[in-house]
């Protein structure tokens, strides 16, 4: 059997995805997911992770744990760049400890991890804190295209056993591994490790697909997948197509593949519903992506620098500069964060016209050896120029370890997971943690576990759809939240003698009533019923028009304006966001 693991969920909560997919839809997807037979839900790592701190709305902690209560059968993975872990900087042993242990238990049982370098001997300290929680190891080791790559990857696949990986995972970020190459690396790699090899490929256009396909032939457990829509705009492998393939071979992939189509029809809807927003790679940046060999997330991260700088008309040059600094440095792994470090090297030797005349503290810190041993050996100048001290700090200053992080900032991290994320962050995690504290003090003493996270399931619903208001009544209880800047004001209630309306915006005057609110649609009370008004129907003020769905309350949207139902927009049943049209109507009809 060919075991799969998908990487939607943490795909939909990194850059350039992230905020496209409300929070409901992303755990109406989990509870599928987690149902369809997949290996693993990888579904988070260092892109969440630095996601959350600079939006500064979620706890990517808590967004662990949501998911969690919903993945009741497939545990849950996360993505770790070895000393690195989700950050940018490599930390101390006793701050690698406690987020381990802080991930452990939200949830995570599946640690991936590999070392930014591919340098075996820096992962001693992670994998020995991931081994103290009793979680499952996949240990990675990026793709080396260089022509003495393979002989590389064999070695220190023999090293990465030795130190306790349950699973070697060849990872290939820059779609760089050709399909014919693919069926006879996999089995020497198992050979060498005498432990199951897996494979996460990307790469452009059917590139990922036909290689997934090769890995399945020769073996490989297990193979990362993502759901259609993110994968055909993504360089990412279609769980549907590859599953499709899988069976077609006979190999048997064990998943529900109509539950994988549910999915990619949920999603697509969100993804996909705002036509104004650009694609998650434009078809420039994919095609040079290809043709340079480098991850197309760097390429996108390059190509928005210097479109911000009006010199988008060098990205070719800078990529190609980008392979010549890799080769200097020793051909380290373009893969974040390395490949920012470099691009950053690169851009400057491209824009000022000469090559290595400064040198910034991360580059400093990666040619000194401060971030692992690169696979080759490094060109002997650039050693001499940074060891001469020639540079300057580093571009992203953190703390990196715990004592630093709870001097920085005091009380207000409530929790090591707190602390972990100032230490990794720095001051950019300080607006989320306020945000975070203040919706704490918000949430009204006395209530029950099962009640705060109802309460704060409500307000990432209201945060999502933009209302300035919601008031809930479910059990006798009356939930009443207002947007207030920077957080909710919550109130928990006694029992109420009557249940309020959810908000309801005033219809406009042209002819269109829209949703307040992400949720579900339904035009009756409920199945088999009649439906609250009919197209050509008369509406007054405060008549039901449908019910929403979200979060699993059900919320009477009523009308605003007086008129004549012209038009049922949505059918029903059907998922929603926020502002799309409902109704059409006819404010003067009679």
């Amino acid at each position: 059997m060919a075991r799969l693991v998908d990487t939607t969920l943490r795909i939909l909560a990194q850059e350039p995805i992230a905020g496209r997919v409300p929070a409901s839809l992303q755990f109406e997807a989990c509870e599928l997911l987690d149902s369809a037979g997949f290996h693993v839900l990888e579904v988070t790592g260092g892109g969440c992770f630095q996601t959350a701190v600079q939006r500064g709305t979620e706890s990517p902690w808590e967004r662990i744990r949501n998911l969690k209560r919903r993945a009741t059968r497939t545990p849950l993975g996360m993505a770790l760049r070895g000393r690195f872990l989700v950050g940018t900087q490599p930390a101390e042993q006793d701050l690698i400890r406690r987020f381990v242990d802080s991930a452990a238990e939200s949830g995570i049982a599946v640690f991936r991890m590999h070392d930014p370098m591919n340098d075996p001997e820096d992962l001693v300290g992670p994998i020995e804190a991931v081994r103290e929680t009793g979680a499952r190891l996949h240990l990675g080791l990026v793709y080396d295209e260089h022509p003495e790559g393979a002989s590389r990857m064999l070695a220190r696949a023999a090293e990465l056993a030795a130190l306790g990986a349950d699973r070697l995972l060849l990872l290939d970020p820059a779609g760089a591994l050709d399909p014919s190459q693919t069926g006879p690396l996999i089995t020497q790699l198992r050979d060498a490790a005498k432990i199951p090899v897996g494979l996460y490929p990307q790469g452009p256009g059917g590139t990922s697909l036909a290689v997934a396909i090769e890995a399945a032939r020769a073996g490989a457990d297990p193979i990362s997948v993502a759901t259609y829509s993110l994968a055909v705009s993504g360089h990412r492998t279609s769980s549907e197509l590859l599953c499709q393939a899988i069976d077609g071979l006979g190999l048997e992939s064990g998943i529900n593949q109509g539950i994988l189509w549910e999915v990619a029809e949920l999603l697509d809807r969100a993804l996909f519903a705002d036509t104004t927003l650009p694609p998650p790679l434009s078809a420039h940046v994919s095609l040079l992506a290809a043709i340079k060999g480098v991850p197309a997330g760097l390429v996108s991260g390059v190509d928005g620098r210097l479109e911000a700088i009006g010199a988008r008309d060098r990205l070719a040059e800078v990529l190609d500069e980008v392979q010549r600094v890799r080769e200097d440095l020793g051909t380290p792994p373009a893969a974040s964060p390395l490949g920012d470090v470099i691009a950053r090297q690169a851009i400057d030797h491209v824009l000022e016209g000469r090559r290595w005349h400064a040198i910034d503290g991360d580059m400093r810190a990666l040619i000194r050896g401060e971030w692992g041993r690169p696979p080759a050996a490094m060109n002997p100048e650039v050693v001499a120029l940074a060891e001469a001290g020639h540079g300057g700090p580093s571009a992203a200053s953190v703390p990196s370890d715990m004592a630093t992080a709870r001097a920085e900032v005091g009380e207000l991290a409530t929790s090591e997971e707190e602390l972990c994320l100032v230490a990794l962050f720095g001051e950019d995690a300080v607006p989320l943690l306020e945000r975070l504290r203040g919706r704490h003090q918000a949430i009204a003493t006395g209530v029950t576990n099962d009640e705060e996270e109802r309460i704060r399931g409500l307000v990432d619903l209201l945060e999502e759809t933009g209302l300035g208001e919601l008031e809930i009544e479910e059990g006798g209880i009356r939930i009443s939240l207002r947007q207030q800047a920077p957080v909710q004001q919550i109130v928990a209630a006694a029992p109420a003698a009557a249940a309020a309306p959810a908000a309801a915006p005033a219809a406009p005057s042209g002819a269109q009533i829209t949703s307040p609110m992400v949720g579900t649609f339904y035009r009756s009370p409920g199945p088999g019923e009649p439906a609250f008004i009919e197209e050509g129907a008369r509406v007054e003020v405060g008549q039901v028009l449908c019910v929403l769905e979200a979060m699993k309350l059900f919320n009477e949207f009523k009308s605003e304006t007086a008129g004549t139902i012209r038009r049922v927009l949505v059918e029903d049943a059907t998922a929603v966001e926020f502002g799309q049209p409902l109704f059409e109507l006819d404010p003067s009809g009679a």
